[in-house]
């Protein structure tokens, strides 16, 4: 089964709420946005954000630039329903990160709490950055939520990739600035302890 299927099944079987990654608010993610001080029309990506409530969290603080990415239509259909009038606010794009066309110099912060973890392969994740590196603008920032080293080896049936901060700063172009980072626990529906390792980045580079 390849991976945009795996998704598809995955949303088909149940409600958001019941899948290992939903939590109510991510609060972590929403404390380090507001972190980078950028405006309410601040152009922001959220990188395999599905049927994710950050979303309906960013438009209740008054965000207006506000794109959803996701290889699952379904997870996109879910979102959009939950949002009601609300989901015309949103730019909604399906597709996979290191193959969608994205405008370039474009976002101001890039989101990701569930995505990179999984790109397993040396050249899938090389693919995401450069992915990111085209489409964020200058001086953007890029917050990653991704498994601490602590975490369990698989997730959702597949094999993830887990990250001290030294790792994760590995992998990381050397233009990109460590502004902060912390940990937070995370609890799956099924009792699963998650640990996750979240780093707010600053781009440095210029167009």
């Amino acid at each position: 089964m390849d991976k945009k299927s795996h998704w598809e099944k995955a949303y088909a079987a149940g409600a958001p709420e019941r899948l290992g990654w939903y939590q109510q608010h991510l609060q972590t993610s929403l404390e380090l946005i507001e972190r980078t001080g950028v405006g309410k029309k601040a152009r922001l990506i959220d990188v395999g954000g599905g049927a994710s409530t950050m979303i309906d969290d960013l438009i209740d603080r008054g965000f207006e630039g506000v794109t959803v990415l996701d290889l699952s239509g379904t997870a996109l259909s879910l979102a959009q329903s939950r949002l009601g009038g609300l989901a015309s606010k949103v730019n909604w794009i399906e597709g996979g990160i290191s193959s969608v066309g994205l405008p370039p110099a474009h976002y101001d912060i890039w989101h990701d709490r569930a995505v990179f973890h999984f790109l397993t392969a040396a050249e899938d994740r090389k693919n995401y950055m450069e992915q990111l590196k085209r489409s964020l603008a200058p001086d953007g920032h890029v917050i990653l939520g991704v498994f601490s080293l602590e975490t369990p080896p698989r997730c959702s049936g597949l094999d993830v990739q887990r990250y001290s901060v030294e790792l994760l700063l590995q992998e990381m172009d050397a233009e990109f600035t460590l502004k902060e980072h912390r940990f937070e626990q995370h609890v799956t529906p099924g009792g699963v302890r998650q640990m996750y390792l979240y780093c707010r980045f600053q781009a440095g580079f210029s167009r």
